[in-house]
């Protein structure tokens, strides 16, 4: 489908057709009016045979041209439907690219946390450097003992049927336990068994966040829809109103053609000229400003899509014969909103967070074990064993970190999230009730118009043959073009504010894909 651009660019030669025809016209009709034959001489030629030649020619270099153009522009834009434009937003926006990345990493920290009751194993190396070397003389052995001072006689007397001082023999039998430097390795671990729910807890706030992520994807989701609602049916309505107001100027331009004619003839003053010349110029400028318009519709939707070119949407406006009842989209609303379920996923984290601060109070149970890997070559290396396992109880009586507050602090976030679920879910009540009444309201106003848009065919028409005849004046039939273009507009504009209203209806219901399904089910009416 060619750009509104291009058309505009070509419809801009075509104009200058009509022009040029319209210049022929006009010297045909002041040299008619110099040589003022009679009705069976020269002036009936003119009149029968040159004028329509001139209109038939300028009709065929409208068809060629506009065809030419067309065709030159078919490589400019991408033709694409509201699906295919929804599902190149999904893959490739930016913002819920992010989005998902921040569910992978909930999803990721959730399965970290599924790993809490593991068994935890580690290998530890130490290095130990000492003042000096750990020793155990019989003197320090005899001084830690309770009888030992009744042992030294026997020590002196063993001293001396050896031959050496006291002294002499306390520094031979000194025992060197450990050197005082020291390498060592072992392998650890730990089992938790019993922690007061606080690894559930933990578990529990992590698959919550996993669920606040993904509803704030969804949520996402809604707005983006919700905007590419709105900036590709932005589009087609813009290429409407442009529509609309290229032909207003087409109408508008074949009366001030009509009016040229008349003044040469004296039929109308030279001011019923001037208001068909003046109508033109601000029609010319209502089409050019409807051009910028659709211009920049166009660059937000290509934008939104990333397309370096424009993009020229497949999809028309449309209308459904009926809508389901209101109640139905206010239950879907309250349950199925993003916003509610994010919400929720909060209240899951807070009871998780309450769950944890519970188990503050309560004792850790868990199985321990070591096995010495390598160790120095002494007497302390001979006395402690290899291996060990055990099982502790830790019982917290008194801390410092506010456990009672924090605890407090759950709480109050599990009724805050309460107060804001209810909250919205009123303001999502008054949400949908105001959208539900907006595309009934737009509805009722497209079908109405109906009426208006014969009347305005009709105006026009008849304006139109009143003025060739003298009847009417130029105000009448600008009035009339003028009219018409209104009711297209809108029309239009009605359409355009039903199929946003029921894009916001089913981004509030979390249901964005039954827009699909409305789209399907449309109207004829509107076809």
């Amino acid at each position: 489908m060619p750009s509104r651009q291009n058309i505009e660019k070509c419809s801009g030669k075509v104009f200058n057709y009509w022009e040029s025809a319209g210049l022929v016209w006009c010297a045909l009709t002041e040299y008619n009016g110099r040589e003022r034959r009679d009705w069976y001489g020269k002036e009936n030629m003119i009149r029968w045979f040159v004028y329509p030649g001139v209109v038939l020619a300028a009709g065929m270099l409208w068809v060629v041209s506009t065809l030419t153009c067309a065709a030159a522009a078919e490589t400019d834009a991408i033709g694409l439907g509201l699906a295919s434009a929804w599902q190149q937003v999904l893959a490739e926006n930016d913002g819920l690219q992010a989005m998902q990345e921040e569910v992978r990493e909930a999803e990721f920290r959730r399965d970290a946390a599924a790993d809490l009751y593991w068994l935890e194993i580690g290998l530890s190396v130490d290095y130990l450097y000492a003042d000096s070397d750990v020793t155990l003389s019989p003197s320090q052995l005899l001084g830690s003992m309770a009888g030992g001072s009744q042992l030294v006689p026997y020590v002196s007397s063993i001293a001396a049927a050896s031959g050496m001082t006291v002294a002499q023999l306390d520094r031979a039998l000194t025992s060197r336990i450990a050197d005082r430097q020291q390498i060592s390795s072992s392998i650890r671990g730990f089992w938790p068994l019993y922690t007061g729910g606080r690894i559930e807890a933990a578990q529990e706030a992590a698959l919550g966040r996993v669920n606040e992520a993904d509803k704030r994807l969804k949520n996402g989701e809604r707005e983006r829809f919700e905007t590419l609602v709105r900036h590709y049916f932005g589009v087609v309505l813009a290429s409407t109103v442009l529509t609309t107001r290229h032909e207003t100027e087409e109408g508008l331009r074949r009366h001030r053609e009509h009016a040229l004619l008349l003044e040469q003839h004296g039929q109308i003053p030279h001011v019923e000229r001037m208001q068909s010349e003046a109508a033109l110029d601000k029609a010319v400028v209502e089409r050019k400003k409807a051009l910028r318009d659709l211009e920049i519709a166009e660059a937000a939707l290509s934008k939104m899509l990333k397309n370096d070119g424009a993009v020229s949407p497949e999809d028309a406006l449309f209308l459904n014969d009926t809508l389901p009842p209101m109640q139905e989209f206010l239950d879907l609303a309250v349950n199925n909103h993003p916003g509610i379920l994010l919400l929720a996923a909060k209240r899951e984290q807070a009871q998780a967070a309450e769950k944890a601060e519970k188990g503050r109070y309560h004792p850790t149970i868990g199985m321990f074990g070591s096995y010495q890997v390598y160790e120095q070559d002494d007497l302390a290396a001979d006395l402690l064993p290899d291996w060990l396992v055990g099982i502790g109880l830790q019982v917290p009586l008194v801390e410092r970190s506010g456990r009672s507050g924090l605890l407090n602090a759950a709480r109050s976030a599990i009724r805050r999230i309460d107060l804001l679920t209810a909250q919205m879910k009123s303001d999502l009540s008054v949400l949908v009730e105001r959208s539900y009444r907006q595309a009934e309201q737009a509805a009722e106003e497209y079908r109405g118009l109906r009426s208006s848009l014969a009347l305005a065919e009709e105006t026009v028409a008849l304006r139109s043959k009143s003025f060739n005849q003298g009847m009417s004046t130029s105000l009448d039939v600008v009035d009339a073009e003028l009219f018409l273009a209104g009711v297209k507009t809108q029309r239009a504009l009605a359409l355009y504010q039903y199929v946003t209203a029921l894009a916001g209806l089913c981004g509030t219901t979390g249901t964005p894909e039954r827009f699909f399904y409305y789209q399907k089910t449309q109207s004829n009416e509107v076809r």
